[in-house]
C-alpha cells in the first residue's frame, strides 16, 4: 500500500510500465485504517476505484486533508471476502500490507484494513474480475518464487499476468456501472511512467 499515488490533474493513476487498467468503478465508499495523516487514523471518503494488472487504486472525489488516494499492490492484499449483508450495500474488505521504502524498518509500518462499499449499483462485473485476477496474480508469483527462491516480492511482476484474455471473457452485468477498458486510458501530454513504488506528496498528486 501507499498513500497518494501519484495521480493525473483528472484523477487517473499515472501507470507503471508495463502496466494495463482492466477497470474504474465510480460511486464507491472507502474505509482504510492506520493512516497517519487522518484524524484518528482512518478514512472514509467516496470516489472512484481503479483495478490494473498491478494494484487497486481509490482516488477519492476530495481529498481528506492530506489524503487523496490509496494504492494497493495486489500481491499485498490479504483475506480478500465479498459480503453481502441482509440490510446493508454489498461490500468487499480485506487487508493490505504496507509498501516499506527500502531504508526503513518493517516493524514501524501495520497492516491496513480496508473496506470497498458498492454504494450505486451492483457490482457483478467488479467482483468475478477482481478475484480472477487476484488469483491470476497470485499464481504466478508462486511460479517465480519457485523458479528463484531467493526473490524479493515485486509487486510490479504482476504485470505479466494474462489480463487480456481474461477481459475478452469477463461477465458483464447490466446493473454493475463499472467501465472496463477495452483499450487503455490516455493524456494529451506523454504518459509519465514509474517503475518504483513510493508515496507522492498530496499537494503534487492531484
Amino acid at each position: 500500500m501507499a498513500v497518494n499515488p501519484q495521480l493525473y490533474a483528472n484523477g487517473l493513476p499515472v501507470p507503471f510500465v508495463g502496466e494495463m487498467f482492466v477497470l474504474s468503478r465510480d460511486g464507491v465508499e472507502f474505509e482504510v485504517d492506520k493512516i497517519p495523516q487522518a484524524h484518528g487514523g482512518r478514512i472514509k471518503t467516496k470516489g472512484t476505484l481503479y483495478l490494473s494488472n498491478i494494484r487497486m487504486v481509490f482516488v477519492a472525489n476530495k481529498p481528506v486533508g492530506d489524503f487523496v488516494a490509496f494504492d494497493m499492490p495486489l500481491l499485498f492484499v490479504h483475506g480478500e471476502k465479498f459480503n453481502q449483508p441482509i440490510f446493508h450495500c454489498n461490500n468487499m474488505s480485506g487487508q493490505v500490507e504496507p509498501v516499506v521504502p527500502d531504508d526503513q524498518n518493517r516493524a514501524l509500518y501495520s497492516t491496513h484494513s480496508f473496506k470497498i462499499l458498492f454504494k450505486e449499483g451492483g457490482c457483478g462485473t467488479f467482483v468475478p474480475l477482481f478475484f480472477n485476477l487476484i488469483e491470476s496474480v497470485r499464481r504466478h508469483n508462486q511460479q517465480q518464487a519457485a523458479a528463484d527462491a531467493a526473490a524479493r516480492v515485486d509487486p510490479l511482476q504482476a504485470a505479466q499476468t494474462p489480463v487480456d484474455e481474461m477481459m475478452r471473457h469477463a461477465y458483464v452485468d447490466p446493473n454493475d456501472p463499472t467501465k472496463i477498458f477495452l483499450q487503455q486510458p490516455t493524456q494529451e501530454s506523454q504518459l509519465r511512467r514509474r517503475t518504483a513504488y513510493h508515496s507522492q506528496p498530496a499537494e503534487n498528486s492531484y
